[in-house]
């Protein structure tokens, strides 16, 4: 064999990459071959496959877990978005439906702090303090004109104007928060001591199932 027609280790690597089936056809030369680690000694071939086999599967195992954790979590909040709705179906005026969901937001969901906004007055509430009403073209309200023209829920860490026009004085107990959109009666916060309660990026489907409900639940007494 001529010094132009050498086969380097490279060659050999391409050629098993194009015939993954090759060491089938000689057994003998797989249980031969070593395989260097990264930490420890070197193993056989066969010794490798498996450990990477056995990585793979608490891989799996990892990511089927965390499914199952999911979907449990998700039942949850299924259920308990129903029961919300029929809560909000069952009141028998607009403050009573208000009164339900901040309850709910606070008691069922686990809101550290909930806070209602509301461009106009709702009789038979005066008083509460999860309550603020001010009209849409309130300056105020000017940082949230983003939020108000999407119409989508918004989940994370808010700027210190937001926190303040709508926590006031315990606007450094939030340390996350959630916005669910009324279209055009308002909004509703939900703060969380957690950091990491809400987060850009999560699933805003119940938040958005949840105010939505609300709106059509207020709407019974329009008019």
């Amino acid at each position: 064999m001529s010094e132009s027609s050498t086969i380097g280790s490279t060659d050999v690597a391409a050629f098993l990459r194009r015939n993954p089936r090759f060491l089938n056809e000689y057994p003998d030369l797989a249980l031969g071959l070593v395989v260097p680690r990264e930490e420890g000694r070197a193993t056989s071939l066969a010794s490798y496959q498996l450990d990477v086999l056995r990585d793979k599967n608490r891989e799996l195992n990892k990511r089927l877990h965390e499914l199952f954790h999911n979907a449990q979590e998700n039942e949850r909040l299924t259920v308990r978005t129903h029961q919300l709705v029929l809560a909000l179906l069952r009141a028998r005026s607009p403050a009573d439906t208000l009164k339900t969901m901040a309850a709910s937001l606070t008691e069922d969901f686990q809101g550290d702090l909930v806070r209602v906004l509301l461009h106009r007055q709702v009789e038979g509430l005066d008083g509460a303090d999860w309550l603020s009403v001010l009209p849409r073209d309130a300056a105020v309200l000017s940082p949230f004109a983003e939020f108000f023209a999407k119409d989508e829920p918004l989940c994370g860490r808010l700027q210190a104007e937001k926190l303040e026009a709508l926590f006031g004085a315990r606007q450094h107990e939030v340390q996350s928060c959630a916005l669910l959109p009324l279209h055009e009666r308002g909004l509703i916060a939900i703060g969380s001591h957690d950091a990491n309660r809400f987060y850009p990026g999560m699933g805003t489907l119940f938040l958005r199932l949840m105010g939505d409900s609300l709106v059509v639940a207020l709407e019974r007494y329009d008019g």
